[in-house]
């Protein structure tokens, strides 16, 4: 192919990937996550603990009766809503949440409950991190299915404990796997390790909150680092991903947290983000509404107020930046099942913004 031919096909390429917006729902009270229960019908957090049903067509609200009582302060409160993959079946979701613990502390919990008649039943405390803070900081808080039927949960470092992710006596700055009711999987890679708990699956994590699993079962996070070095990692079994060890960020003040990059028995991230973007949110577009963003990743990010166009090839990455013209803050996006993607504004005031290619 000749220069110019390729030339040619690049412009059109990026003339023909244009979009169109239609702003849904506003004035959202810290809306943080969502799930689509169908295309026309999502069910959606926000931070102050609630959780609402909404029917896209008509735009009308439901309140959901009985949700978790949560800590609503500075990042915690009512954060990711997933469901069951048999729901239809069993009308169970997923809840994770900060809540004050036994002391009076803040930590991340994990619960199940029955959507039944516009209300939550049988709800159950399926999982408590031993990650007491002060303020509700840096949880991570992102839920997502394994193939396996098993559950991950992002828990963050929580900001002032940062070095507690290297140890595994405590959930700081790890990734949990636990079973669907709450117990630990046979083969979680420390359940033998003596002084490590038994439901950590990776660790050396700071602030997590992009979580997803392919449909080929691989799984990828990302995380917001401190002033420089947001990463994205391909997350193991028992591997260590370096948080405070190694780092390619600073701390806020300009300060040194670790003069290393990379260190031997640490993962280096797939990709960093120096400056930072800072990360909210990441899904895996498989389907063809859009073909050019099928198999990409697909980053939300706060800080530089687009979606991050994310692709692997071999050991390179290719990125472009889509949707900037919102100039928002984005927290959240999902694909709705007819492979329409929603974006999640963040904030008080948020929006729920649907976007459509243009006809092509």
């Amino acid at each position: 192919m000749s220069l110019r031919i390729f030339l040619s096909l690049f412009f059109l390429s990026n003339v023909f990937a244009s979009y169109k917006y239609e702003t849904i729902l506003e004035d959202l009270d810290d809306a943080w996550s969502f799930v689509f229960l169908d295309e026309e019908t999502i069910l959606y957090t926000e931070l102050p603990g609630n959780l609402k049903i909404v029917n896209l067509v008509d735009k009308t609200i439901t309140d959901i009766s009985n949700p978790p009582v949560v800590h609503y302060a500075s990042q915690g409160g009512l954060s990711e809503v997933i469901l069951d993959p048999k729901f239809e079946l069993n009308r169970k979701i997923y809840l994770s949440y900060s809540a004050k613990d036994k002391n009076n502390k803040s930590t991340l919990f994990l619960s199940s409950a029955e959507l039944i008649d516009n209300s939550l039943k049988n709800i159950k405390v399926i999982f408590e991190a031993n990650a007491p803070r002060r303020t509700s900081v840096h949880l991570g808080a992102k839920i997502a299915f394994m193939k396996d039927g098993t559950l991950l949960l992002n828990s963050g470092d929580g900001f002032d404990h940062r070095e507690k992710a290297q140890y595994l006596d405590n959930h700081f700055g790890k990734i949990i796997r636990i079973n669907s009711d709450g117990s630990i999987p046979k083969d979680n890679p420390f359940i033998n390790v003596e002084g490590a708990l038994p439901e950590i699956y990776s660790y050396g994590h700071r602030n997590m909150q992009g979580l997803v699993i392919t449909s080929s079962g691989d799984v990828y996070e990302h995380e917001h680092g401190p002033k420089g070095g947001d990463e994205m990692n391909l997350i193991e079994p028992s591997l260590n991903y370096g948080w405070p060890a190694i780092t390619y960020g600073i701390d806020y003040s300009g300060a040194v947290i670790s003069p290393f990059t990379e260190k031997e028995g640490m993962e280096q991230p797939l990709l960093h983000w120096t400056p930072s973007i800072a990360p909210s949110d990441m899904v895996y577009y498989e389907q063809d509404s859009y073909p050019e963003l099928t198999n990409t990743f697909l980053v939300t990010a706060l800080v530089s107020k687009d979606v991050k166009k994310v692709r692997f090839n071999n050991n390179t990455n290719y990125q472009e930046s889509l949707f900037s013209e919102l100039n928002q803050r984005l927290r959240n996006i999902e694909v709705s099942p007819g492979g329409i993607i929603y974006l999640l504004t963040d904030g008080p005031g948020g929006k729920l913004i649907k976007v459509l290619p243009e006809e092509r």
